[in-house]
């Protein structure tokens, strides 16, 4: 069986790949200073609870935008798995051209995205990854990673406004009764949902344009994915899984199955 951690801003996501499915998969939360051996037992109960003992791993990978948290985990897996963990980055053997100006700035996330894209979806594809930040990963007709959009997340934008205006307090992320809010719940459901709504169907259509290539697919992956997509006709399907995915694919390319 492999582990693959993606390590975010927000969450650590853990799934536990059988061979054929994601057995399982998990989400703590992310923080940066917390020591190696306090994540080792989350992982060990993770696993407990599983049934599944570590003996039964055999392949570890890992992709991470929190630097700090990036030799925590490989020292994990060396450590407590008896396994040295395949890192994911842009010099990785991804199985696709990375077409950008920095290569070596691009998230290992976002790059798992694009190879999950191209193996599962194929070329042109975009990725809408409702994270931290809202990203859109770009998949050329030519089979290479081209670069995207990065823009704050849905979460980011809620808290700041209310971090910032005395009389406004937490909304459920959900789309109003309608566009014009009654009430000062609904009306800050509307701005954060359907403003969001609005700026990801804005940027899907101006990437799509460029892309300027056949029937592109769209996929959203992320918490919110299943909430937005719902109402954004432009996302052909949620992928729950699409960066796990792109993990297993690395690993499976680099490592053997």
């Amino acid at each position: 069986m492999l582990l693959a951690f993606d390590i975010g801003n927000t969450n650590v996501h853990l799934g536990l790949w059988d061979g054929g499915a994601w057995r399982l998969s998990w989400r703590a939360r992310t923080v940066a200073d917390k020591m190696m051996d306090e994540y080792a037992v989350l992982v060990r109960n993770f696993l407990a609870t599983a049934a599944v003992n570590h003996d039964a791993i055999t392949g570890a990978c890992l992709s991470s935008v929190v630097p700090a948290l990036t030799p925590t985990f490989q020292e994990l897996s060396r450590r407590y798995l008896n396994l040295a963990p395949l890192t994911v980055n842009s010099e990785s053997d991804l199985g696709i051209a990375i077409s950008i100006d920095m290569p070596e700035q691009a998230g290992a996330d976002r790059l798992c995205n694009a190879v999950a894209l191209s193996r599962i979806y194929g070329a042109p594809a975009v990725c809408v990854d409702f994270g931290t930040s809202t990203n859109f990963d770009v998949l050329s007709a030519a089979n290479e990673y081209i670069g995207g959009v990065l823009a704050p997340g849905v979460h980011l934008a809620h808290d700041a406004l209310v971090s910032r205006a005395a009389q406004l307090h937490k909304v459920d992320l959900q789309p109003p009764p309608q566009a014009i809010g009654r009430n000062t719940v609904h009306a800050m459901q509307s701005g954060i949902f359907w403003g969001y709504a609005g700026m990801i169907e804005a940027l899907l259509r101006r990437i799509l344009a460029q892309l300027d290539a056949p029937a592109p697919r769209v996929i959203a992956t992320g918490g919110l994915a299943p909430v937005f997509a719902a109402h954004i006709a432009l996302i052909d399907e949620v992928a729950p899984e699409l960066t796990l995915d792109g993990l297993r694919l690395i690993y499976e390319l680099n490592c053997g199955k």
